[in-house]
Formats: structure tokens, C-alpha cells, sequence
């Protein structure tokens, strides 16, 4: 079987001769002079001149190839279906070693290459899950794989692929200067440089997701995928509307890193500002070209979500399912629970929970930011009596309402009178019902309480 990525490129590649060996693509790199004499080196396998788009053919070779490399994930319908109002199921492929689907079309990628290819290996720039994959996979199947992550990459995630036997390199100050050292260094020393988002073969293996989804849940009616650079919704749509082409598929963004919807606006990739987000999985400035030329077509709908829904999606996906996903995983619950797909409400839905790889320290402040936002971690000031005994029966009052104290403070310089003090509290409710009980039992007993405002659940976010 041949392994070739059955393309729409032609035998030239903007200027750049392309050669057969063994049915396996090789294209030279590629440099280009831009403006001020600066040095840019093309990709040929993401040339924006002439992207390449993959066909359901390259799903199923993948598929072929992979099969027993990666873990055939679970898509089991969520024990909180009926909560939501629709048949809900849940592929799991956070449950991949390495902790994400990048697993998918790393390997492929890797087992596609030529002999000559995989003794002298490949280089990308990665933050973490398309490096750890690379690097993992690099190690099984004895390739070298030599990765650049930028400075601000995860020291854990830096460890592991240190871990796989990789060459790491840290060094640039965000993902754009780490790609451009990592670009130069495949032209001096003869790496493939593998994207990991826009690489055909990249997006072919994610798009077995697609298969074993198809495989796993008759006939679903929408498939709902997170999306950053573009590469897995591109190769899962490739997959599923070729087999079911009634199947709706939906993409979903952070309000912080909107680069596809930016891109159909534009009718094209075009850079977009990238700000800190829980889905850093997701921030890609820019998707792929060959990723948004496949899946254009094929997208039934884009969604964009905002912050507070993608920390209430993780702590709901821990709470009901008993499960930990990083920012990107959860985007596409997300768009459910912020009312973005009502639409679908009876219907049979697949959401994709891509990736679980979250950092434990944000992991507490998004569950912390969850609570909050669905009303049930609330924040209040109130003035007592400076007397002794004043907080004592504040906390009295808490314990009789049942409510559970996270914080408490006191601040006494900036009152106008010296007899009261003003209290600062944060505390879990069960509900915000059970936050207003405690809202009207203070107001019984304090003249001056101010709370936090309604939370995010609460409002008409649908239109947003």
C-alpha cells in the first residue's frame, strides 16, 4: 500500500521539483527572501501558494498503518446525557499515552517516512502535545526526532519529551521565533520538518478519530470538535462526511484565540492576536493552510465560546464523568453548556475531548473559576460590629445557612466608622439559590452587604 498523501499537489511545487521514491513525497526546503533582506524558509508541505487537501484515502491508510500504535479510545454516551437534553457521547482520546490525539498523526507521519528520511529524522516546534507525540513515537519506532520548544513551554512537558530520548531545544520567546529556528535548522541539517497542524499526514491520522467515532456511535447527528490550527477538524471532517454526510460538523473556538472564524471572515488564514487563554491548546495565530482549504468545505458550523464556559465544561467533565481535560478538551462541551448548540437538543451528539494534559496549577484556578461561574463559589463584603464576638457571629450565620468559608479577611483602616468592621468573604454555596438564601439571611441582620455579581450561568450568554 502505498503511503503517500493522495494530494492536489502537482509534480512542482511553487518552483520546488518533488520526487517519488518508493511512493513516499520528498520536497526540499525551500528559502525565500523577503523585505529587508530577512530569510524565510518555506514549508512545501504548507505552501500557502498552494495548499493540499487530503482525501477520505489518506484517513484510511492511516488508519491502516497505526492501528495498535495508538490506543483505539473509548466514545461512551456521558452519564450526564440527559442532563444536557441529548443523546451525548463522549470520545474519549485524552486517554492517549502521551494525553492527547496528536498521537494520531504523529505516528503516521513518522511511519510514512522514507528509509533514507527516518535515519536521519525529523525536527517541529511544539508547546507540548504535538512534541510529546513526536518525541514518543520518534523513540518507539527508532527515529530521531529533535524538537524546539520556546521558552515558555511547561517544564514538565520540556521533561518528558527529554524523557523519549528527543534532542530539545528551548529557546525563542513564543512559538512563531521557535518555528523559525527549528525551520532553519531542518535546511543545515537535513530534518523533515513536520507540522502539527497543517502536515497532510498529520491531518490524516487525526482524522481516524473520525472512523473509530463512525465506528462507535451509529448515524450521530452532529460531531462537535474543538479546533486551533485546524489539522484535526480538517481530517476528522474528511473522514465522517464521507461516510455520513448527514452528520453535522461543528468547530469550536475560544473567544481568545478565534483564528478560523477569523480566517472564514477573511476567506483565508490570516494572522490573529492570540491572548492568554485556559485552551492554549487551541492558540494558534494563524490555522493551516492545507487544514483550512480541507475542512472549508466540510464545517457546518463555527462556534466561538468564552472562558468562563470552557473552566465550568472542565469542572463539569470532572464532577459527572470523572474526567481531567486541559482547556482545548473541554471547548467543546463548552459550547453546549453555554447554549450555542440548543439546536441539536433530542438529537444523537459526539463531542470530541481531545486532550487532557492540563497543568495542575491551572487546573485548580479553572475549577475554582467553574465554581464561580455556574454560582457556586461566591464573593461578599458585609460591615459588622467591631465588638468582640462580631465575627464570630458572621461565621455563626454562615453555618446556620450551610455554607462553606474558602476565605475570610477583615479590614478596619478605610471605614468611616471606627466601630464596625468591614468583612471580606469567599465561600461555596450548593447552588446559587442557596447563595440568595444566603444573601436575604444577611441583609436580616447587616445593614451594609454587597455580593458579587450573577454569575455567568445565570445570564443569556447564547447570543454572545
Amino acid at each position: 500500500m502505498s503511503q503517500a498523501v493522495k494530494t492536489e499537489t502537482p509534480k512542482e511545487a511553487n518552483g520546488v521539483a518533488t520526487k517519488a521514491t518508493n511512493g513516499k513525497l520528498e520536497v526540499p526546503m525551500r528559502p525565500r527572501h523577503v523585505s529587508g533582506g530577512v530569510e524565510e524558509i518555506i514549508d512545501p508541505f504548507c505552501n500557502p501558494e498552494q495548499p493540499q487537501r487530503i482525501s477520505f484515502h489518506d484517513v484510511t491508510s492511516a488508519a491502516f498503518l497505526i492501528r495498535g500504535g495508538v490506543e483505539r479510545t473509548p466514545c461512551p454516551k456521558a452519564t450526564s446525557s440527559d442532563l444536557y437534553g441529548m443523546e451525548l457521547y463522549l470520545k474519549k482520546d485524552f486517554l492517549q499515552y502521551t494525553g492527547s490525539f496528536k498521537e494520531r498523526g504523529a505516528r503516521y507521519a513518522l511511519l510514512s517516512l522514507t528509509e533514507e528520511q527516518k535515519r536521519t529524522g525529523v525536527i517541529s516546534a511544539s508547546l507540548g502535545n504535538h512534541a510529546q507525540a513526536l518525541c514518543y513515537h520518534g523513540w518507539k519506532l527508532g527515529i530521531p526526532v529533535t524538537v524546539v520548544m520556546p521558552k515558555a513551554a511547561p517544564i514538565m512537558k520540556i521533561q518528558k519529551c527529554r524523557n523519549y530520548k528527543a534532542r530539545v531545544i528551548v529557546d525563542g520567546n513564543d512559538m512563531g521565533e521557535a518555528k523559525s529556528l527549528a525551520m532553519r535548522m531542518s535546511r543545515e541539517e537535513g530534518l523533515l520538518y513536520v507540522n502539527g497542524y497543517d502536515h497532510p499526514h498529520i491531518m490524516a491520522g487525526q482524522g481516524t478519530i473520525g472512523l473509530e467515532i463512525l465506528e462507535q456511535v451509529s448515524e450521530p447527528d452532529a460531531v462537535v470538535v474543538p479546533v486551533g490550527g485546524g489539522g484535526l477538524i480538517a481530517g476528522i471532517a474528511t473522514a465522517v462526511k464521507a461516510l455520513s454526510s448527514k452528520t453535522k460538523i461543528i468547530g469550536v473556538e475560544s473567544e481568545k484565540c478565534a483564528s478560523f472564524t477569523r480566517a472564514m471572515e477573511n476567506n483565508g488564514p490570516i494572522h490573529t492576536p492570540i491572548k492568554n487563554t485556559l485552551a492554549d491548546g487551541l492558540a494558534v495565530p494563524k490555522v493551516g493552510y492545507n487544514a483550512y482549504a480541507t475542512a472549508m468545505p466540510l464545517i457546518d458550523r463555527m462556534v466561538v465560546v468564552k472562558e468562563e464556559w470552557i473552566a465550568v465544561a472542565i469542572l463539569r467533565l470532572v464532577e459527572e464523568e470523572k474526567c481531567v481535560v486541559e482547556g482545548a478538551g473541554g471547548a467543546g462541551l463548552a459550547a453546549i453548556l453555554a447554549g450555542h448548540l440548543d439546536e441539536l437538543k433530542g438529537k444523537k451528539v459526539v463531542v470530541l475531548l481531545c486532550g487532557g494534559n492540563i497543568d495542575t496549577t491551572v487546573f485548580g484556578r479553572c475549577l475554582e473559576r467553574g465554581l464561580a461561574a455556574v454560582g457556586r463559589l461566591v464573593k461578599f463584603n458585609v460591615e459588622v460590629s467591631d465588638r468582640p464576638g462580631g465575627i464570630n457571629d458572621l461565621c455563626a450565620l454562615l453555618v446556620r445557612v450551610g455554607v462553606s468559608i474558602k476565605d475570610i479577611m477583615h479590614e478596619r483602616a478605610w471605614l468611616r466608622d471606627i466601630y464596625t468592621v468591614e468583612v471580606k468573604v469567599v465561600c461555596e454555596t450548593v447552588d446559587w439559590s442557596h447563595s440568595l438564601e444566603l444573601k436575604n439571611e444577611l441583609k436580616k441582620f447587616y445593614s451594609k452587604v454587597q455580593f458579587s455579581d450573577v454569575p455567568l450561568a445565570l445570564t443569556n450568554d447564547s447570543d454572545s
